[in-house]
C-alpha cells in the first residue's frame, strides 16, 4: 500500500527535466491506473514518484487539522522526505510563477474519487519548509504573481 501523488497543469513543459534523486515525473499514459486521476483538471497529467519509486517519500499527513507547518522536533520526519517535498515545492512554484495552472492529488492506495477533499492552497501563504501533502486531498494550487503596470514586460509605458 502506497501513496500516489499526481499533478495536472496547462504547461506543455516536459517535467522529466526536473527528475532527480528525490523527485521523478512520469507522464500519465493510462488514467485508469487510479480513478482519482479523473479529478485533475488540466491537460498535462503527471505521476510524481519519490526515491522509493512510489510517492511515499514526501511529507504526508493523514489529517489536514495540523495544516502546513515547518518540521518540529516532536514529530520525526526523514531528512530525505523533507528534501524531496521542498524540491517538489520549488518545481510547482516555478510553474505557478510562470502563470500556469496546477492541481495536485495525494491519494492513498484504493481511495475513490468521492473520498477526496478539495482545498485551495496558496503558494503566497505556504513556504517551502511548511509545505506538505495531505492524504486523500486535492490541492488547487494558486499563486498571485506580481503584475507589471501598463506597458511591456519591463514596466515601460507603451505609446
Amino acid at each position: 500500500m502506497c501513496y500516489s501523488v499526481y499533478i495536472s497543469t496547462d504547461s506543455p513543459e516536459d517535467l522529466t527535466k526536473h527528475n532527480s534523486e528525490f523527485v521523478k515525473f512520469d507522464r500519465i499514459a493510462d488514467s485508469e491506473d487510479n480513478p482519482c486521476i479523473g479529478l485533475l483538471e488540466f491537460p498535462h497529467k503527471w505521476y510524481i514518484g519519490s526515491k522509493a519509486g512510489c510517492s511515499c517519500s514526501f511529507r504526508h499527513l493523514m489529517s489536514v487539522e495540523l495544516g502546513f507547518s515547518d518540521p518540529v522536533d516532536w514529530y520525526e520526519e526523514e531528512q530525505d522526505d523533507l528534501d524531496a517535498t521542498r524540491e517538489l515545492y520549488f518545481i510547482l512554484n516555478e510553474l505557478l510563477s510562470k502563470d500556469y495552472h496546477v492541481d495536485l492529488i495525494d491519494s492513498w492506495h484504493s481511495v475513490q474519487p468521492e473520498d477526496m477533499v478539495t482545498i485551495d492552497v496558496s503558494f503566497n501563504d505556504v513556504s517551502s519548509t511548511a509545505f506538505r501533502l495531505f492524504e486523500n486531498y486535492k490541492f488547487k494550487l494558486l499563486k498571485k504573481t506580481q503584475q507589471v503596470g501598463p506597458g511591456d514586460s519591463q514596466g515601460r509605458a507603451i505609446s
